[in-house]
């Protein structure tokens, strides 16, 4: 007896093209960032279907394999689908391979692409109340003599310092594998990547104190632009800590 083959990626696009359920695909992953593909890199691909469909690829759900990872919904399961979640950065930059919606798909993907205002506002103004505390203990405990302890909230800071910048864009912020790809084509108006990167690759490694206050001082004039002074304000003389010195 024939030992039955894998299916393959370009199989399945096949087979889920001819299904009439199907009303898009979508390609994520590093297989949808150009340039980031390797050996061990698979093809993730959602495969939306009508809302009440009935079609035979639902047995497919939750197939995986080294080669080919599909994740099956329906039409409203996307468009909820990392709406918020850590799903939707990898939506935001997915591919489209099939849109029978006639650029439908599209517009749900540009939706995820794009942070509306008040979530923006409402979302980065958190972000930074999250990247001061981890800035102020970081700075305090390398002051009291917790060198751990530092190096441990600089590297949350930082974390939390991706979130605030790419949500006063109105970005999802980008995995950590893709933040040197997703800044090298989109960077983040206002701010010198290569100095970013830099001072996150530092400041994450040895928690160094004069860099951290340096690149507050940035994030903080950043942050009265765009409106957050109230939550600044509240952290009162403690933002001296913070400030360059």
């Amino acid at each position: 007896m024939p030992t039955q083959q894998p299916l393959t990626y370009h199989a399945f696009v096949e087979l889920a093209t001819a299904d009439p359920a199907v009303v898009g695909l979508v390609l994520k992953g590093s297989r949808a960032h150009d340039d980031m593909t390797t050996e061990h890199s698979d093809h993730d691909l959602y495969v939306v279907l009508t809302d009440n469909a009935t079609t035979d690829l639902t047995r497919f759900t939750g197939h995986r394999i080294p080669e080919l990872d599909l994740v099956i919904v329906s039409l409203a399961e996307f468009r909820a689908a990392g709406m918020p979640g850590f799903e939707r950065y990898a939506l935001a930059r997915a591919k489209i391979v099939l849109d029978r919606l006639d650029g439908g798909i599209a517009q749900i993907l540009a939706t995820k692409a794009r942070l509306d205002a008040d979530e923006a506002f409402r979302d980065s103004g958190e972000w930074l109340d999250a990247y001061a505390n981890s800035l102020y203990r970081s700075v305090k405990n390398d002051r009291d003599g917790h060198p751990l302890a530092a190096r441990l909230d600089a590297a949350d800071s930082i974390r939390f310092l991706l979130e605030l910048l790419f949500a006063l864009d109105r970005r999802p912020r980008p995995y950590n594998k893709y933040l040197k790809w997703e800044l090298a084509r989109y960077p983040l108006p206002g701010w010198d990547t290569g100095m970013l990167l830099n001072a996150a690759d530092r400041i994450s490694g040895t928690g160094d104190v004069p860099l951290q206050r340096h690149l507050f001082a940035h994030v903080e004039t950043a942050a009265r632009r765009a409106g957050h002074s109230a939550v600044l304000d509240a952290w009162g003389k403690d933002l001296d800590l913070m400030r360059p010195q």
